[in-house]
Parts: structure tokens; C-alpha cells; sequence
């Protein structure tokens, strides 16, 4: 499976994502998201049809490949977050995954921003 790919499939499959709002959270470029959904449904994972109401649309479902993947992915997940729980207890696994979240917060917020003493260009 390509890197990336769990993180794909475990999203649609575990946590009913869309697909736009995965792709978006990997922050690649538009080229290689779709390298990667093109890799995933030659390899038998995903399934690409036609939208029936929008022919410019494309529906991008788990296969039967894919939802095994799935289970695997979320069995995966399940035993790093007991051993996680383990170690730092249920109280410091939250407080872990809530310094997670804030260190991608204030990446955003960074990204966002325009470096101080810059203008809206970067100079």
C-alpha cells in the first residue's frame, strides 16, 4: 500500500470522511492526491465511477479490498492507542491528542499568516 494510503482508506472506511476533505488534511499537492487515488484503485483498493446526476463527478467508494484494509487500519490504530493508554494513562493520552491538535492549529495559523515585517508576498 502507498504511504498515505491507510490514512486514506482508514478516513473513508472507519470515519465516513469525504475523500476532498482527507486529501486536503494530507496537504499535497492536487497532483499527487490523485496519484495516490490513482495508485489506491489500480491496486484494487477504491472503485471510481461516474456521478449518475453530474457526469463531472466522480464517486470514489471502498472496494471489498478496500474495507478489509479499513479493519486493518482501525485494528492498527486500536492497539497504538491501548498501548499509548498504557503508558501514559487515559488522562495523558488526552492531554497528548490535545497537544496535537494545538501544534496543527498554530501550523495553520502560521501558514495562514504573512511572516512579521513581510508584506502579503512573502517580501
Amino acid at each position: 500500500m502507498p504511504p498515505n494510503g491507510p490514512f486514506v482508506i482508514g478516513g473513508i472506511g472507519n470515519q465516513g470522511q469525504p475523500l476532498r476533505a482527507l486529501v486536503q488534511r494530507l496537504r499535497v499537492t492536487k497532483q499527487a492526491a490523485s496519484e495516490l487515488i490513482d495508485t489506491l484503485v489500480l491496486r484494487g483498493y477504491l472503485s471510481r465511477t461516474t456521478d449518475p446526476d453530474d457526469r463531472r463527478r466522480v464517486n470514489v467508494t471502498l472496494t471489498d479490498r478496500g474495507h478489509e484494509a479499513a479493519v486493518a487500519v482501525l485494528a492498527g490504530v486500536t492497539a497504538v492507542d491501548r498501548e499509548l493508554t498504557e503508558l501514559l494513562g487515559a488522562t495523558g493520552l488526552e492531554q497528548l491528542r490535545a497537544g496535537l491538535v494545538a501544534l496543527c492549529d498554530i501550523r495553520d495559523r502560521m501558514e495562514s499568516e504573512p511572516l512579521p515585517g513581510t508584506d502579503q508576498t512573502g517580501r
